[in-house]
């Protein structure tokens, strides 16, 4: 339920910024900040009226960007973002009608889990990419590690989001299970209202710097 072209795009990102756009204007400059800062992969959260108008000017306007749509909560909702062209969706949860949804209209989608029985509600839909939320309260890597234990024929793969930061994303970052990190800290929501980008742009080199050092200690 996750389209392999995608999976792979996010995983070369390692990071996603999870970002609340207010306004649409500012989507796009907000997705050319991020690139400028190595950052090419990042979710609109569907809990602001200018999300949908936001992705669809990312997707026209900044094209190299891999945008998708978070906190999709219905399924109107994950039809509206496929038919804005979002090329992926998370949810904070496992609603069987949302993820029906996704899977009926051809949107790669990732169900928030944080127990067994979430996972295996998300697996009966067929998603093995799942958002592992919300990541630090929840009990962090050392949790995700021993719910995804039971699991481990079946190569899941994880997007942990909900208390990261610069801090604590080695930690992530270093795990086989984690797909990639998202995290709001890249983009915080009063820097994109005060549209402070280069603020933006820093935060996102520093958070690529720490996915280039892990990626090429693992290679050493």
């Amino acid at each position: 339920m996750f389209c392999e072209e995608v999976k792979n795009r996010l995983e070369a990102a390692g990071v996603v910024a999870v970002t609340v756009v207010e306004h649409a204007a500012d989507a796009v400059p907000l997705a050319r900040a991020l690139l400028a800062g190595g950052i090419d992969a990042m979710e609109i959260t569907m809990r602001t009226a200018a999300a949908l108008d936001a992705l669809r000017a990312i997707r026209a306007e900044a094209p190299e960007m891999e945008v998708g749509a978070g906190t999709v909560l219905t399924p109107e909702q994950a039809r509206e973002c496929k038919a804005a062209g979002a090329s992926f969706a998370v949810a904070p949860g496992t609603s069987p009608r949302t993820m029906q949804a996704a899977q009926d209209c051809g949107l790669s989608f990732a169900p928030g889990v944080m127990t067994p029985s979430d996972i295996e509600t998300a697996l009966g839909f067929g998603c093995r990419v799942l958002k592992y939320f919300p990541a630090e309260t929840a009990g962090g890597i050392a949790h995700l590690k021993h719910i995804a234990a039971p699991y481990a024929h079946l190569a899941l793969r994880f997007m942990p989001t909900g208390g990261i930061n610069l801090d604590n994303l080695p930690a992530y970052l270093e795990s086989p299970l984690v797909a990639a990190v998202g995290g709001t800290w890249l983009a915080k929501t009063e820097q994109i209202a005060a549209g402070d980008w280069p603020k933006i742009t820093a935060t996102a080199l520093a958070s690529k710097e720490i996915v280039l050092q892990l990626r090429n200690k693992n290679r050493s």
